[in-house]
Parts: structure tokens; C-alpha cells; sequence
């Protein structure tokens, strides 16, 4: 995922910055690099820009030469990517935390695991997201609203307004995050795990699209009533990608037919469905720090002592025990509403109780 490290350049979890070439491998090694170089630049208007962006490959670069305007919304699609893969691992042993010397996601996405699954996944949404939006917003010459939908729906109701150009935006992804992987031919087991993830990634976006709609009439009656459909926040993705990495399937490559597949490990698995992640390896458990392989480790980390789950200490820390300390918290109380139009607080001091792992 080098593409990813092309795009994204800024602080991560504890003010530890991305910068390209770590993003780089972090998402692979390869397949990312592009996503984190493209935001550590500035925009993206000039094609020599384009030939700067180390990470890219030559059919990446010529992509971003023919599509200069396309490529600030690539940037924002990384920089959601990250953030939502941070936000939904933000309790779990690996959080997608960043390293000064390592990779954004840590070299462990460099590998075959349900890790690198999610972030492949959730990357290739991110374009495909961020591109949508963009041409719904009018920021893009090449697309605006997908005009396809129109007319009188089953229900009744007059598909009108602008629906989001979904179709554009699962297009670019497809030519512009795959391009990587196809480029290594078919007979790669981590090429066909990426490519599938990156579709899973997509049609979490396909199988969550939204009708909206708006009621016109008198006294704001419902006489008509006009629809569009619209992409679901990017957190729903977010979610339905985490559920799938929590259900992800592990997979072999065997060859069926003339073709090599991916097919699940254990035959009683039943078979994964283009929705699923699937990865090669076992992760590993991410409890010691191992600056080889870009684990950090979950010493430090704050956990909840009265949880059970995964972010309860006992889990979290690993059985290694935890510390407790009484810090002081500052936070807004007494609130006013003052007329008109603002609202006054005051600035309270409580003691809390933080506990984190040895």
C-alpha cells in the first residue's frame, strides 16, 4: 500500500508523525506507499508533482498526471482512512499507533494479516469515499451527480436532487489503488489477498448507500416528495469493516481450474463472499514491543480497569498487571446559555483515577 504513504504527512497517536516513506511500508510495503506520499505534500496540481511522489509506480504517476484534480480527494481518502482505522482499534492491543522510524501502521501490515487486511480495505474505501464526494460537491470536472438515477421509484416517491456518483468513485479506486497489485500479476497469494480486500473495502460503501429525502408542500407537508441516494458516513464503513475484520477468514492459494484462488484454510469453513476479509498469516499478539517487526507493544497503554472486553486491563496489559495513578482533570461545568447567543462555563478540577499497563 505504498500509495498510502505517499498522501498523508502529519502527527499520528502521541504526536508521532506519518511521513511518506513510513506510510510506505507500513501499508505493505508496496501497495501503500502512494497513499501516504500523496499527503505529504501540498496539493497536488502540477504534473511534476506527480514524479516526486516516490512510492508511485510509473502507471500510478502517469494516473496522477491525467488526473491532477482528482488527487487532493485521494489525499483526503488516505487521511480518512487513517483516522478511522485509528478510531476503530483506538481500544484493541494494536491501534494503528505510528512510529518515528516505522511505517504508519507498523511493519505487521507488511505481512499477510488480518491487520494489513483492514487497511488495505479501509484505504481503498477511503478513495473511493473521498472521489464521491468530490463530484457531488462540484469539486471535479470529470463527474458530478450520477444522473442515472431519475425518474419515479416502486415506492413512489421522484428521484431528484444530486445522488452521489458512487460509480465514479469505485471506478478511480479500482484504477488507481489496484493498478499496484495487478501490476504483480495474478499468481501472487499477497496480490490476490490485497485485491480482495480492497474490493471488500469498496462495497462496504455499495451495500451501505443511503436514499435521503426531502418533503415538499404546504405547511411542509409531504405531497411530493424527492430522493437521491447518498453515501453513509464514512464511520459506517468503518464499522462494517471492523465487523468483518473481527469475522475475517483465512485463506491458502490453491489453483482451480486454470487459475490460482484464494480458498478458506479449514475446509469447514464455509466460503468467503467478495464482502469478507480475508488473510494469509496469523497476526501476532501484539502484547511485547518488537521494533522488528514494528510492534509497539501495549506497555504504557491506558486500559479500563472495570471492562472485560479487550480493552479491560487483564486483556489489554497482556496478564503483565497495570499501575494506578489519581490525576487531576480539568473540564467545563456550571454551563450558562447567556441571550444572545453564547454559553459560559467554568473551568473545574476533579481527581480521576488512570490506570495503565505495566
Amino acid at each position: 500500500m505504498s500509495w498510502l504513504a505517499a498522501v498523508v504527512g502529519r502527527p499520528g497517536p502521541g504526536g508521532n508523525p506519518i511521513d511518506g516513506t513510513a506510510v510506505a511500508g507500513a501499508l505493505g510495503g508496496r501497495g501503500s506507499r502512494y497513499l501516504a506520499k500523496l499527503s505529504s505534500v501540498g496539493s497536488i496540481s502540477e504534473e511534476e508533482t506527480c514524479e516526486k511522489l516516490k512510492g508511485l509506480i510509473q502507471r500510478q504517476v502517469q494516473m496522477c498526471k491525467r488526473n491532477l484534480e482528482v488527487m487532493d480527494s485521494v489525499r483526503r481518502g488516505a487521511q480518512l482512512a487513517i483516522e478511522e482505522c485509528q478510531y476503530q482499534f483506538r481500544n484493541r492491543r494494536w491501534n494503528c499507533s505510528t512510529l518515528d522510524s516505522l511505517p504508519v501502521f507498523g511493519k505487521v501490515v507488511t505481512q499477510g494479516t488480518r491487520e494489513a487486511a483492514f487497511v488495505y480495505a479501509i484505504s481503498s474505501a477511503g478513495v473511493a469515499f473521498a472521489v464521491t464526494r468530490a463530484c457531488s460537491s462540484g469539486e471535479l470536472e470529470k463527474c458530478g451527480c450520477d444522473r442515472t438515477v431519475h425518474g419515479v421509484s416502486p415506492q413512489g416517491f421522484q428521484w431528484s436532487g444530486c445522488s452521489d456518483n458512487i460509480a465514479y468513485g469505485v471506478a478511480f479506486s479500482q484504477s488507481f489503488v489496484d493498478v499496484r497489485e495487478r501490476n504483480k500479476g495474478a499468481s501472487s497469494s499477497r496480490a490476490l489477498m490485497n485485491l480482495h480486500n480492497n474490493e471488500a473495502g469498496r462495497k462496504a460503501i455499495l451495500t451501505h448507500m443511503r436514499v435521503e429525502c426531502k418533503c415538499h408542500g404546504v405547511s411542509g407537508s409531504c405531497e411530493v416528495k424527492t430522493c437521491w441516494r447518498a453515501v453513509p458516513p464514512f464511520r459506517q464503513v468503518g464499522h462494517a469493516l471492523k465487523e468483518k475484520f473481527d469475522g475475517a477468514t483465512e485463506v491458502e492459494p490453491r489453483r482451480v481450474g486454470s487459475s490460482r484462488a484464494l480458498v478458506p484454510r479449514n475446509a469447514q469453513f464455509k466460503p468467503h463472499t467478495d464482502e469478507d476479509l480475508v488473510y494469509l498469516e496469523p497476526s501476532p499478539d501484539f502484547c511485547e514491543q518488537d521494533m522488528r517487526s514494528g510492534v509497539l507493544g501495549t506497555r504504557g497503554r491506558t486500559c479500563n480497569k472495570t471492562s472485560k472486553a479487550i480493552d479491560g486491563c487483564e486483556l489489554l496489559c497482556c496478564g503483565r498487571g497495570f499501575h494506578t495513578a489519581q490525576v487531576e482533570l480539568a473540564e467545563r461545568c456550571s454551563c450558562k446559555f447567556h441571550w444572545c447567543c453564547f454559553v459560559k462555563c467554568r473551568q473545574c478540577q476533579r481527581l480521576v483515577e488512570l490506570h495503565t499497563c505495566r
